[in-house]
């Protein structure tokens, strides 16, 4: 039996996790990254989001051979709005690499990640990443680190941790940031001496499930750590449920990690993560066990969402064109799919047949699964999001968010001003290289459309990041959006001579020729009210017409939304209207 390390990566966004782990697997020289490697892609980044928006969405599993012992690692997402998949992923290691970027140091999703891991038990190691970066504080980001883990309540042997030095883009560590090797032989030499081989139980089988995969040959499978005992193909075992039942299953195939693909085993022992085929009716959580004397483990906590949106069927006047999942039975089919696997999301029916409250994370939480229906042929319509109320001992309680600017010093002046607005208190300030460095404690609901504002403010170099901190007494009323909407009063294409005889009305988000309905929002006015305009309008032409009276017609570009921008910017009397090829927002009850 190969001995066996099982190490996660956890680290803030775009510290390095993903780019360390693919280095990994070249160091190791595992089957099909040279490929990759090629492409200069990032092999774990294989969903599509992820590639697009460089981050970490969904947790995955891979191993490496080194010097005979298998190591298997797990990476991790980075951002908060993702913590129900870091939860439920840290039960399978028995150690972590805290990731740190040597410029910009702890932040918050660090801090959030660590007291995670920290919290069930796990050895760190910790590398400070970027050292070659500009301006990087390698030294200091050490003590950072150090100081972040004693706040946390670390034990002595976790605060006893090793720390490497190096870069993952150019693949090497070091145990000094100044003597650069050219390998990652350190890392991987630190991974075997200081985290724990798992412990070797024997006794009845328990398998706690922590993730999901799908194969359209096979159906569903579950990915989880061997606690107990060991587990064998055909097997007849049992699967205890969250309501204490006990179900009878039979075990059909059985598949280790190996490099990034599976391979088949007759069985698997204590200690490992394997994947099972043949169990259908499971969620996460659930324990695979002896079914005569079940042994159930905890299921995981995850903590509780913190906004809610609507969702609805698409009812505007071009539903049907793009997409072909259009029905509230297709929604809702494919909402309660996303709860098997989406730990951190809820969804709620509604005293509607077609409408449901989704319950997540943030923003971004939910707009990645938005994002993600959209692509495969949904056709949706999204209301404002709402931050979740707790009635405490009879006081309104409101969701705070720890937020971290990061911002040029000339213009922090202007984002202080924005988040003390929305009842942000600011806690540090302090100079950081070239950039100012701000923490504030500010209302969840109060995040909702500032990203906006902070980027138009800063000329877009400030950098933003939040995380839930908890739950404190209602702050008061937070300024909504100022400005109202310019709503389509006429279904068309809209004009260049009618949007060019309106711009000093407010800024337009469509262009001349684009298709618009009667209730469209197209644009912001320049006052607090909403504007029914008609941009359908031609010229008027007459036998008298001049040449050349067209030629001082200058229209504005028409300003551009992200889906997390249109979710953000929309009011309460309004929808964003998804669908696969277009996002618009409408007025929900709209009279011409």
């Amino acid at each position: 039996m190969t001995e066996i390390r099982n190490v996660a990566i956890i680290a803030h966004v775009d510290h390095g996790k993903t780019t360390l782990v693919d280095k990994i697997i070249y160091a190791a020289q595992a089957n099909d990254a040279k490929r990759s490697q090629d492409n200069n892609d990032l092999i774990l980044d294989s969903n599509d989001l992820e590639k697009e928006r460089g981050i970490t969405i969904l947790s995955k599993n891979v191993s490496v051979n080194y010097k005979g012992t298998k190591i298997n690692i797990i990476d991790t997402p980075g951002h908060a709005d993702f913590g129900g998949e870091v939860e439920r992923v840290l039960s399978m290691a028995d150690g972590v690499i805290l990731l740190v970027d040597a410029f910009e140091g702890a932040m918050p999703q660090t801090r959030f990640v660590l007291s995670k891991a920290l919290g069930i038990g796990l050895k760190p190691i910790v590398v400070v990443n970027k050292v070659d970066k500009e301006n990087c504080r390698p030294d200091e980001v050490h003590e950072e680190v150090f100081d972040l883990m004693f706040n946390l309540e670390a034990t002595e042997d976790q605060l006893d941790f090793p720390t490497l030095y190096g870069s993952s883009k150019n693949g090497w560590m070091s145990h000094d940031w100044k003597d650069e090797t050219d390998n990652l032989e350190p890392l991987l030499d630190t991974i075997l001496e200081t985290i724990p081989a798992p412990e070797k139980k024997e006794g009845v089988l328990r398998m706690k499930i922590t993730s999901l995969d799908f194969s359209s040959f096979t159906g569903r499978i579950a990915i989880g750590r061997i606690h107990q005992g060991s587990i064998k193909v055909g097997q007849s075992l049992g699967l205890t449920k969250s309501d204490g039942t006990v179900q009878r299953v039979r075990i059909k195939e059985l598949h280790i990690f190996e490099g990034l693909g599976k391979r088949s085993v007759e069985q698997v022992e204590c200690g490992d993560i394997c994947a099972v085929t043949g169990i259908e009716s499971f969620d996460i959580g659930d324990t695979i066990t002896d079914f005569d004397n079940p042994e159930p483990m905890e299921r995981v906590g995850v903590d509780e969402p913190t906004m809610n949106m609507l969702f609805t069927i698409n009812n505007s006047p071009f539903f049907g064109k793009e997409g072909k999942f259009v029905t509230s039975r297709h929604l809702r089919d494919r909402l309660m799919k996303e709860t098997e696997k989406n730990l951190a999301l809820k969804v709620q029916s509604t005293d509607s047949e077609d409408k449901f409250l989704v319950y997540g994370r943030g923003v971004l939480h939910l707009s990645v699964l938005i994002e993600t229906m959209r692509r495969e042929g949904y056709e949706l319509q999204v209301g404002q999001p709402q931050v979740i109320y707790k009635d405490v001992d009879g006081q309104k309680h409101e969701p705070i968010e720890h937020l971290v600017i990061d911002v040029p010093e000339e213009v922090s002046g202007k984002a202080i001003e924005l988040v003390t607005k929305r009842k942000g208190e600011m806690t540090i300030m302090q100079p950081k290289g070239d950039v100012q460095h701000l923490e504030f404690n500010i209302p969840a609901r109060g995040l909702i459309g500032l990203r906006n504002q902070i980027l138009t403010a800063t000329a877009g170099e400030a950098v933003m990041t939040h995380r839930f901190s908890g739950y404190e007494p209602f702050k008061g009323e937070i300024p909504e959006r100022l400005n109202g909407s310019l709503v389509s009063m006429e279904t068309g294409s809209g004009t260049a001579y009618s949007i060019d005889k309106l711009q000093d009305r407010g800024v337009f988000f469509v262009d001349p020729g684009d298709e618009l309905y009667i209730g469209q929002v197209i644009g912001e006015h320049s006052r607090s009210n909403d504007l029914a305009v008609n941009v359908q309008k031609g010229k008027q032409l007459t036998n008298m017409r001049k040449s050349g009276t067209d030629a001082g017609m200058k229209i504005a570009p028409a300003k551009k939304f992200s889906l997390e921008e249109a979710l953000e910017y929309i009011n309460k009397d309004e929808y964003v209207e998804v669908t696969p090829l277009s996002l618009r927002m409408r007025k929900i009850n709209f009279k011409a």
